[in-house]
């Protein structure tokens, strides 16, 4: 087995942060993992014990895993016929009822997907032994090999923005358990390589419900080139499916405990079932919950901020916002004056005449988000029941990008020439060193990361 050195030196430990928070774990490993190495271990090894009480369907024999792996990728596009067959037949989409559902997905899944790839950090140092070499380029096309357009956490960032889907500080702790792991692997290579190869296994795997996820998002308008990137990248012939099945026989000892090891790859690969998976978070929508958490938390900033002029049933607008816990009864209060006409186009509701548009009184106060919940629960039947062509998502206001792309392309070229001029000053060792340091899953979307990652693909060629 290779000796790895650690991509962080501190071995601070944060005493104060428990076992139960993953959030701040998650953090943590991403702004100073150096004081959290300590924690990450403690972290790993209760989330291991949890994995050895699961049942877990890789072969007894490594030596069977990549026929394991195309028999796996064969049921998986077996199982996605037959779910194109349904599709053909008139059967209703598997995942998200409406585009609302597709959309608390994308946010729900965020915090693993902006660590995505993260758990093959660790073994960058080690860059140049022959064992890890499909590891090390696994890790490299996640990051695109440095081009922005194929990393796969800038195009997540892409896709979260374009649907105002950045903020997921309000997500339940279960939701930072996976990306919690992934990181911890990744900051504690060293000492728990055999764990990361077989999470590699597992995660690498494709699965059903990516598929059905490319193809949904993409009927409901929403872009999904992130998820078929996946698809096509982690395919189980020459894809990082069939690398990942390679890593364990290249890393497999030959005059050690190759069964310790394997044991512990196998322990590794059922850490991906520990947490909440893309089908939990599916499954725990409820439109009409979701849209009162929005409008609960939107109320706490738009209290007494209305004038007492308008009064529904009674009430002035404060007077309803000022309580928690009446959201539902004020969207019943605007109900029955006929301000909102459920189960009919949105747009015949006066309520959504407020706050979509961009002359509406109210524009700019919810995000696009906020709109399609809030759009989505008006339609509801009328959206159920659609005909071919009735519109799943409401029309955002234009919002002209050239400004933007060429000041962002401006910063992007000094911070690429600043990082340039850093490693002219550097030897070959302390530069391949830099180049790991700006790879790390803090860094690697960032310009500087990138270009660190572009120059470091040509150590590999």
């Amino acid at each position: 087995m290779p000796t790895l050195s650690s991509p962080t030196p501190s071995q601070a430990v944060a005493t104060h942060l428990s076992l139960s928070s993953p959030i701040e774990l998650y953090r943590g490993l991403q702004q100073t993992p150096e004081q959290y190495l300590a924690v990450a271990r403690n972290f790993l090894q209760e989330q291991l014990k949890k994995a050895a009480k699961l049942k877990c369907d890789l072969p007894d024999s490594p030596e069977d895993l990549h026929q394991w792996v195309i028999d796996g990728n064969t049921r998986t596009t077996q199982a996605y016929r037959q779910y194109l067959g349904t599709r053909k037949q008139g059967q209703p989409r598997r995942y998200f009822a409406n585009r609302s559902q597709a959309l608390f997905f994308l946010r729900g899944v965020a915090p693993t997907k902006l660590v995505d790839g993260s758990w093959l950090y660790g073994v960058l140092p080690q860059w140049q032994d022959l064992r890890l070499h499909t590891l090390v380029r696994t890790y490299l096309e996640e990051l695109g090999e440095g081009e922005p357009e194929q990393n796969h956490v800038v195009l997540y960032k892409q896709l979260l923005a374009q649907h105002e889907l950045e903020d997921i500080e309000s997500l339940p702790a279960s939701h930072f358990v996976q990306g919690a792991q992934q990181l911890a692997l990744g900051h504690l290579a060293q000492d728990f390589l055999p764990e990361l190869i077989g999470y590699n296994l597992g995660y690498e795997q494709l699965p059903l419900h990516l598929l059905i996820t490319t193809y949904e998002l993409n009927e409901l308008g929403i872009d999904p080139y992130y998820f078929q990137l996946h698809v096509t990248i982690d395919n189980a012939d020459t894809g990082h499916a069939h690398k990942a099945a390679s890593a364990v026989l290249d890393n497999l000892p030959v005059t050690g405990d190759a069964q310790t090891f394997y044991r512990r790859v196998r322990l590794g690969y059922l850490l991906n079932d520990l947490a909440l998976s893309s089908t939990d978070v599916i499954n725990s929508f409820c439109l009409e919950q979701e849209l009162y958490r929005v409008l609960e938390q939107k109320a706490l900033v738009a209290r007494n901020m209305h004038s007492d002029f308008c009064r529904i049933e009674g009430r002035t607008i404060n007077e309803w916002l000022n309580q928690q816990g009446q959201i539902g009864d004020f969207l019943a209060a605007l109900e029955k004056r006929g301000w909102i006409q459920r189960d009919e186009d949105p747009a015949q509701s006066r309520f959504w005449q407020l706050v979509q548009g961009n002359r509406a009184p109210m524009f700019g106060v919810f995000s696009h988000y906020e709109l399609q919940l809030l759009h989505d629960w008006i339609a509801g039947e009328w959206l159920i029941n659609d005909q071919p062509n009735r519109p799943k998502k409401f029309v955002q206001p234009a919002h002209n990008q050239s400004q933007d792309n060429s000041a962002r392309a401006g910063d992007f070229s000094a911070e690429q020439q600043i990082l340039e001029n850093e490693l002219r000053t550097l030897d070959g060792a302390s530069r391949t060193h830099r180049l790991i340091q700006l790879m790390s899953p803090a860094h690697h979307y960032k310009p500087a990361g990138l270009l660190a990652t572009r120059l470091f693909n040509q150590l590999q060629a």
